[in-house]
């Protein structure tokens, strides 16, 4: 019996004692690997989005984020606890790292960028450096999952249910921030490119990932793998709504959290989880896939500033650069597990 079929009444003794999560889990590191391969997807298309095409194959990578932190919510309903000093190092380390790395290259590419202490705070703060707002998007549902778990014990019994119920009320809340979020701010008149960052950074919205995340491991007993077949039939159908909604622009045409992107993304990371892909290639690749989302954007950027794609026309030159970008992240990741340390890997999140 593998990790994703045991229930919940039997990780109920070591959700208690707080014990540490299980080895590397092969089906979730295929998980990860899928979406690190899905985020280099997303930022090899050529910008701006000006075809229907191009705008549908966003749809359909758009769900990563999710898959991520479907993961972690999953993983951390199994271990019962958030360890959160030290996520905040695995986190906040590698990205301190990157930061500065994506600080030199943004510094040699705008002579005129503005390196003010305060503007250079509020870059890495909020992560306004190339597309890192995923890191404190995990910093924050990490937050308050650890809150969660930390009230869901403060009664006298059954744990588990208040725990369960706490779930699903915050995925309520997501979506109602979802939906929300954009009008409030626009009837506040804050401009489209800072609503836009925001809802990057909607932590309600993207923490309801993570919920459904531990929901799906407290409840892994009863769910049967025949249910994949079912639940790819309605992902098909939740992503042609998504993809239609981001094609015509029909009301909220948003690429992160909106109805449609969370019924598309839950779906697809529930298919995921009853498919349960365990590929050793694809796992090698997801247990680096912190590396090479911190550094693979470096090859991205690279190639948009000084390789001329779009000659090639969209559709060559998406393929030019996702293929390059695949290699030489997965290149990197291997070469640098090789020849560092351990403590270095950590520092590099490899």
């Amino acid at each position: 019996m593998t990790a994703m079929e045991r229930p919940w009444a039997d990780r109920t003794a070591t959700m208690s004692a707080g014990a540490p999560a299980a080895s590397r889990d092969q089906i979730i590191d295929s998980m990860r690997g899928i979406a690190i391969l899905m985020v280099i997807g997303i930022h090899s298309l050529q910008q701006p989005l000006n075809t229907a095409w191009a705008v549908a194959i966003d749809a359909a990578l758009r769900p990563c984020v999710p898959i991520f932190l479907f993961a972690s919510g999953y993983l951390t309903a199994l271990s019962g606890r958030v360890p959160i000093g030290r996520r905040l190092k695995a986190a906040l380390i590698p990205y301190a790292i990157a930061f500065v790395a994506a600080y030199i290259y943004m510094t040699l590419h705008n002579p005129a960028m503005d390196h003010r202490v305060t503007t250079t705070l509020a870059r890495f703060g909020l992560a306004y450096v190339f597309v890192y707002y995923y890191v404190f998007v995990y910093v924050g549902c990490s937050a308050v999952m650890w809150l969660i778990l930390l009230i869901s014990r403060s009664g006298a019994a059954e744990p588990e249910r208040r725990l369960a119920f706490l779930l699903i009320l915050s995925i309520g809340a997501g979506l109602v921030a979802g939906n929300y979020l954009n009008p409030t701010l626009s009837r506040l008149g804050l401009s489209d490119a800072l609503i836009e960052e925001v809802r990057m950074r909607d932590i309600p919205f993207w923490f309801s990932f993570m919920a459904a995340g531990a929901l799906t491991a407290m409840s892994a007993g009863f769910i049967e793998r025949s249910m994949r077949i079912f639940v790819l039939g309605a992902l098909l159908i939740s992503y042609l709504i998504y993809a239609a909604v981001r094609v015509f622009g029909i009301g909220d045409a948003a690429a992160y959290d909106s109805i449609a992107f969370f019924g598309y993304a839950a779906l697809l990371c529930f298919w995921l989880f009853t498919a349960q892909p365990r590929l050793p290639w694809l796992a090698a690749i997801g247990s680096g896939s912190y590396f090479i989302y911190l550094w693979h954007i470096f090859i991205v950027m690279a190639l948009r500033d000084h390789a001329a794609l779009p000659q090639f026309g969209p559709v060559p030159g998406f393929a030019i650069a996702y293929g390059l970008t695949v290699f030489f992240s997965v290149a990197a990741l291997l070469t640098i597990r090789q020849v560092a340390s351990p403590r270095a890997l950590r520092w590099l999140g490899a």
